[in-house]
């Protein structure tokens, strides 16, 4: 049998299948192989079989060796790799590596095995007591200890009993040793009573409007606590009923506890969590009870589309207008896309939900594509939260140099002192935003990007949020010598300072990346707030995003504008997204919710549009300008992006590309409405300097996306970075 072999080397000169023999070894499709490349063994993923080749038998190489008996990779996932191939411009290796955890590729996790002493069939306490020295106390100790349990664990038994106790009675025959796999879950304690649940009439509607639907996706268009998650649950419910399988994505690893939760309440152990916070072995196990049918559904954020489930019968994408389902490291697959590819490989079901649909999804929603289910009210037709803005301008004027208005001050105290929780949202952690001398009005920056540094006062440090650099706080300006330092911008930590202030008796926790980086961060956070552990929670977006805490009354959004004024096409819509969502986590129990939206642009169509929850009328205005101007649905945005850790070669690789993408573009100058090329917004990031080619192309031309990328990526060498993103989702 001849195969055809990926190795595991991204290098695009290696970009090729290589034909190897079989080796006398039962191989499939999909197996992870051991083979020799030039001196070195190296893995590889068969990819194709036949029993014929085009080359000489004699120049044929065979296989070292198979990994596992069951191979790790469908037929599908490998049809699906030369999709993410053909969407994302990389080579077969790069896009492999999506399906298998890391530290299994690396060969660095096993699974995990623990012996047991056992009882021999044959086993008479009476007996083995009368044979053995009558000063042996430890081996009678272990004999007794042994016929009153199944099996112990020979670690256990070797402390408490001595090893040379348990050496005697095996080579007695009184005992034997097993080896039993161990599962290494996580959040084994994570557990909840199922609950009876009748859905609504509107609830019951959208189901079935689900399931008897012939179109492949369906957009869930449900208000905040309307109870989208209920008919998830439902939809999961029938998939399994049918021996299907099903995938359930979340936007954020902190929401993945929450959902396996009633999963885990729903479905027991069939439910299995995948995502990059776990720890190695917990991963691999669970990859692993997904791959052999032990598990049936997948819960997890954007990695989980590649699951190793077979007979998919539904996926489920929550939160879809979320930008965390665009990846922005190579490869740069779009979630959705790729979940479109499965359901119509598995002839199943994709549902997209959200409070909040992007402009793309609720278009092709409106125009028949997708079928639309809507649910229009909060359960038990809870009203949704009263929003009132504070014109942060008049609070200044006022001399309130604080993060809080006169008004959300007001409310806190009020909603504290009738036993209730509030949550603050500001998206920006650290201290402050900036350090700036005031004599000379010197920003400090990074050394390797060309961001100004962010003080965080837990560390007494400056660290830069791109590269992760971390530097001394200064304490005077390394330009002038000055000791006048000033602090510009708010960030999560002082928020947190100056309630501690007002509010010296209330429990407060933080929820930003810094307080979140070890394994259980985020659920412990969640977990001890929703357990009424904490009065007030202030975070980032991980915070505004799918929650649900009864007993929170009170939303404070700090700063509200910040992400209008970004550079993006996609800014009002996110930021109409962002404040929806975050206003949506209060009043979901039986007292009502208010929010305070704190604003330098009070008369901004979008806040105001959010201020409504009017979601429909943001949409009809966004898309008309969105059809004037020649954006995203209605065009491609192409960005060739050039870095190299020298100015000059980058520049000299950009000016190369751009003639050549020139001519591409005078001869097709009816498929462009913008073509340009400029320095990259950050010039310089992680020490490389970086140059763009920006076009905005006729949207879903692929013919025309291949050519932008084959005349780039010839300039691509060790030297030179190139990779082409389309619909970017940072253009920074």
């Amino acid at each position: 049998m001849f195969l055809r072999v990926i190795v595991d080397i991204t290098h695009s000169e290696v970009d090729k299948i290589f034909e190897y023999t079989d080796g006398g070894y039962q191989v499939f499709l999909g197996s992870r192989v051991v083979v020799p490349f030039g001196s070195k063994k190296i893995e590889g993923i068969v990819i194709g079989q036949s029993e014929k080749s085009e080359y000489p038998i004699e120049k044929i190489k065979p296989i070292l060796g198979v990994l596992e008996e069951t191979p790790a990779l469908t037929k599908e996932c490998i049809e699906l790799m030369e999709k993410v191939v053909g969407d994302c411009y990389v080579s077969r290796a790069t896009a492999l590596r999506l399906f298998l955890p890391t530290e299994m590729r690396k060969g660095k996790v096993k699974a995990k095995f623990t012996e047991y002493l056992v009882k021999s069939d044959d086993f008479d306490l009476d007996k083995a007591l009368g044979e053995i020295n009558k000063r042996a106390k430890n081996q009678k100790d272990l004999l007794l200890y042994l016929s009153e349990t199944d099996k112990v664990k020979v670690s256990y038994a070797n402390e408490q009993f001595s090893r040379e106790a348990v050496k005697s009675i095996l080579s007695r025959g009184y005992c034997n040793v097993v080896c039993e796999r161990v599962v290494r879950s996580p959040y084994k304690d994570l557990a909840e009573i199922k609950k009876a649940v009748t859905l609504t009439p509107k609830q019951q509607l959208a189901v079935s409007k689900i399931k008897n639907t012939d179109k492949l996706v369906t957009l869930l268009y449900g208000v905040t606590g309307s109870g989208k998650t209920e008919v998830y649950l439902n939809l999961i419910y029938d998939a399994i009923s049918r021996d299907k399988t099903a995938i359930m994505l979340v936007p954020e690893i902190a929401l993945t506890p929450q959902m396996l939760k009633q999963l885990r309440a729903r479905f027991g152990d069939t439910a299995a969590i995948l995502h990059s916070g776990l720890s190695a072995g917990e991963r691999f196990d669970e990859w692993w009870r997904l791959r052999n049918g032990e598990a049936r559904i997948a819960i997890g954020a954007r990695s989980a589309i590649f699951a190793p489930l077979e007979n998919l019968g539904l996926i489920i994408i929550d939160e879809e207008h979320d930008g965390s389902y665009t990846s922005e490291s190579s490869p740069r697959y779009s979630t959705i896309e790729l979940a479109k590819f499965r359901a119509d490989y598995n002839d199943a079901k994709l549902v997209l939900g959200s409070a909040t649909p992007s402009i793309e999804s609720f278009m092709l929603a409106e125009s028949g594509e997708y079928e639309l289910a809507c649910l229009p009210d909060r359960i038990n037709k809870r009203p949704l939260p009263e929003v009132e803005i504070a014109d942060m301008r008049l609070e200044v004027r006022r001399g309130n140099n604080t993060p809080f208005s006169s008004v959300l001050k007001s409310e806190l105290s009020d909603c504290l002192s009738k036993g209730n929780q509030a949550i603050i949202f500001l998206n920006q952690r650290g201290y402050s935003k900036t350090v700036v001398c005031t004599e000379c009005g010197h920003v400090q920056k990074c050394e390797n990007c060309d961001v100004s540094l962010t003080y965080h006062m837990e560390d007494d440090a400056l660290l830069c949020h791109y590269c992760g650099a971390k530097y001394k706080m200064i304490k005077a300006c390394t330009e002038c010598g000055s000791p006048y330092i000033r602090y510009g911008g708010t960030g999560t930590e002082r928020v947190v300072q100056e309630l501690k202030k007002l509010y010296p008796s209330a429990k407060i926790l933080r929820m930003d990346r810094d307080t979140t980086q070890t394994k259980e961060g985020h659920f412990k956070i969640l977990s001890e707030f929703s357990s009424r552990g904490a009065d007030i929670l202030v975070g980032t977006q991980m915070i505004a995003k799918g929650h649900d805490f009864p007993f929170v009354t009170l939303v404070g959004i700090l700063d509200a504008d910040m992400s209008l004024h970004f550079s993006d096409y996609r800014s009002a819509e996110r930021t109409f997204q962002l404040l929806t969502q975050v206003a949506g986590r209060s009043g979901r129990a039986e007292e009502s919710g208010k929010v305070v939206l704190q604003t330098y642009s009070p008369e901004n169509p979008v806040l105001m549009q959010a201020v409504k929850y009017d979601y429909e009328d943001f949409y009809k205005r966004e898309l008309s300008v969105r059809k004037a101007t020649g954006f995203p649905p209605f065009t491609d945005i192409v960005r060739v992006l050039i870095k190299s850790a020298d100015d000059e070669v980058a520049l000299n690789a950009t000016k190369s590309i751009y003639t050549e993408l020139d001519a591409l573009y005078k001869a097709n100058r009816e498929k462009f409405r913008f073509f340009g090329c400029m320095k990259a917004p950050l010039k310089r990031l992680q020490n490389m300097f970086r140059y763009q080619v920006l076009m905005r192309v006729t949207a879903s031309d692929k013919p025309l996306l291949d050519q932008i990328f084959s005349r780039s990526d010839k300039y691509r060498t060790r030297t030179v970075s190139v990779t082409m993103e389309i619909n970017p989702n940072n253009l920074t």
